[in-house]
């Protein structure tokens, strides 16, 4: 008897059973990334703390921030390609438990070095998730519905962006030293690992079921039995993708920018008279959350699985409403939280449709390499705005943050144009 037969039932359809397993497969995924960055966005919640109690300058803080980001983007790009060999079920539940206990270690630190070392493994620990994951979903789900997919999946990290800045900003308002942003949000993360480890499945054969069956519109697709040499060939020599690729790198700057830099706008002189102010941050994840999952859902419904258009769209707004940020009074509390969700949503938004291109583009037995060559520069990028924006911010204040990510996003919207399909 077959694993689909005894969860189904002998009276359950194949398709019915797929239904269910392909649902139960993005569930679990969803469930373990909604406290993934738990273990890695929570840094930008210590900086200030940091700061404060090792001395250290805003450009050194980034340049260990980076780290993370650094071995991340290297990460993708090995695990990417490790995740179309192996089991992205074992790869995902591994490198949360990693991060785990690499937070644990990071938190004990006395040092520049004993902080920089374990923060920048963590990033490879953290980077075991996401490309793996992304292949296991295009084994489950077919080109006409990938885009809602990744949009649920996209929610979910976003999401977990909610969850790490509702747990940061609680820490800081308790006025907690910088080591329990380390300690305490990352245990939810080892919990998370272990449930998806049980809950899910690497592709419908492992169930009984028979493989999903060739996209459509996909140029080229691969082999099952294509060497790891071949997969990165097709991916790098292929311009429509590179093009993508250079986009993503130009959102990244902008996410990783808000993300990290954000708190510490938020928790600097500006905001000195007002603690409660950590909590405006919130409305910037929310924003991520819900755009991720319209953005995927806008392409497959509005734009006939098109991803570049809606990406062009949303990163040309994104640049408006950051500009706006830029030059609005600080005083004008109602307006900031209604802009910084605005840019949550715009500028994560596209995230959904940039991971759809990877299958769509390069084929599913490409996805997990063409999705950690894609990630891998996005994390360059996003590395690369640490120490910069670090010391932009010794330099000018925080607010000038803003101004530098309109500019990213406005480069990332005419980067993918080329793109039609």
């Amino acid at each position: 008897m077959t694993e689909a037969s005894t969860v189904g039932g002998s009276t359950m359809t194949e398709e019915q059973l797929r239904r269910r397993w392909k649902l139960r497969v993005l569930l679990g995924l969803m469930f373990c990334y909604l406290f993934y960055y738990t273990g890695r966005q929570n840094f930008g919640w210590a900086i200030s703390s940091m700061s404060e109690s090792l001395g250290y300058s805003m450009q050194q803080l980034g340049f260990i921030s980076s780290a993370v980001l650094v071995t991340y983007g290297v990460g993708q790009f090995i695990n990417g390609n490790l995740g179309d060999k192996y089991s992205a079920r074992v790869m995902v539940t591994l490198g949360g438990l990693f991060s785990l206990v690499l937070n644990w270690v990071t938190s004990f630190g006395t040092s520049f070095w004993t902080i920089f070392a374990p923060w920048a493994a963590n990033g490879y620990a953290q980077s075991m998730a996401w490309a793996p994951g992304s292949r296991m979903l295009s084994n489950w789900w077919s080109e006409k519905e990938r885009g809602v997919a990744y949009g649920w999946y996209l929610f979910a990290a976003g999401s977990s962006s909610v969850v790490i800045f509702v747990i940061g900003a609680g820490l800081a308002a308790m006025q907690l030293s910088w080591e329990w942003m380390f300690r305490l949000p990352v245990l939810l993360l080892g919990i998370a690992s272990i449930v998806f480890y049980f809950v899910v499945r690497d592709k419908p054969e492992d169930v009984g079921l028979s493989p999903l069956q060739s996209d459509q519109h996909t140029r080229g697709a691969a082999e099952p039995e294509e060497t790891s040499f071949q997969r990165y060939r097709h991916v790098l020599k292929d311009w429509r993708f590179l093009l993508a690729v250079f986009s993503l790198g130009f959102e990244s700057f902008a996410r990783y920018g808000l993300v990290i830099w954000v708190p510490v706008h938020l928790m600097g002189p500006a905001y000195s008279d007002n603690p409660m102010a950590v909590w405006i941050g919130v409305a910037l994840p929310v924003g991520m959350a819900l755009g991720a999952l319209s953005a995927g859902y806008m392409s497959d419904k509005f734009f006939g699985s098109n991803r570049s258009r809606p990406i062009a769209i949303l990163m040309g707004l994104s640049m408006v409403v950051l500009a706006l940020i830029y030059v609005m009074p600080v005083e004008w509390i109602g307006v900031g939280i209604v802009l910084l969700f605005l840019s949550g949503f715009l500028v994560y938004g596209p995230h959904s449709c940039y991971w759809a291109l990877c299958p769509d583009l390069m084929g599913r037995h490409r996805a997990g390499t063409a999705t950690g060559v894609m990630n891998f520069w996005a994390y360059v990028a996003a590395a690369v705005s640490g120490p910069l924006i670090g010391l932009t911010i010794d330099s000018f204040g925080t607010t000038v943050l803003f101004l530098i990510l309109s500019a990213s996003c406005a480069l990332g919207a005419l980067v993918i144009l080329p793109i039609r399909r």
